[in-house]
């Protein structure tokens, strides 16, 4: 057991000193795991009606947000200086179009170290940040909203469903 371990520092991501610092995972051994993620953007009914008939000005909305979603996951650890580099094995990045917006989910799996939860919050993240650049011509009011962790599988902590009825069920 190290210093970090013990009850008198609970926080992983600091040192003895109280720096940041990355956790080393190198003695973890590979497992699979997965993550799921979900989040929401906003529209008024004049991009709603232009996503369903397909007159967005600037193309193909819910296949660039996909695509920019799946390129999230696997850019996390440039983003978050304490995320670690993991092999992104598997990255789904759906957007179904709703009355109120588009609704984001976003399954990332690896069998790594470390667990996938940021890559897939980060997939729905830069999904939606698509989603807002495509069509904020139409309607600069659009909001993205309610980014969560729905579920998680494998790894020491093991699995993790968010409760049902709990925000963004």
């Amino acid at each position: 057991m190290t210093a970090r371990d013990t009850p008198a520092h609970p926080f992983t991501h600091l040192d003895s000193a109280g720096q940041a610092r990355m956790v080393d995972v190198t003695d973890k051994v590979p497992t699979v795991r997965s993550a799921t993620a979900g989040g929401f953007v906003a529209c008024g009914p004049k991009v709603v009606a232009a996503l369903r008939d397909g007159s967005t000005p600037k193309g193909d909305v819910l296949a660039v947000a996909r695509i920019a979603g799946i390129q999230g996951a696997k850019k996390c650890a440039d983003l978050l200086p304490l995320a670690h580099v993991i092999g992104v094995h598997g990255a789904a990045v759906d957007l179904v179009v709703e009355d109120a917006g588009v609704r984001i989910i976003a399954t990332v799996r690896t069998a790594d170290r470390t667990g996938v939860e940021m890559e897939a919050l980060t997939a729905v993240s830069v999904a939606a940040l698509a989603v807002v650049d495509m069509v904020k011509g139409l309607d600069k009011s659009v909001m993205i909203e309610n980014v969560r962790l729905i579920t998680k599988t494998g790894g020491k902590s093991g699995d993790w469903h968010r409760p049902a009825g709990s925000s963004g069920d």
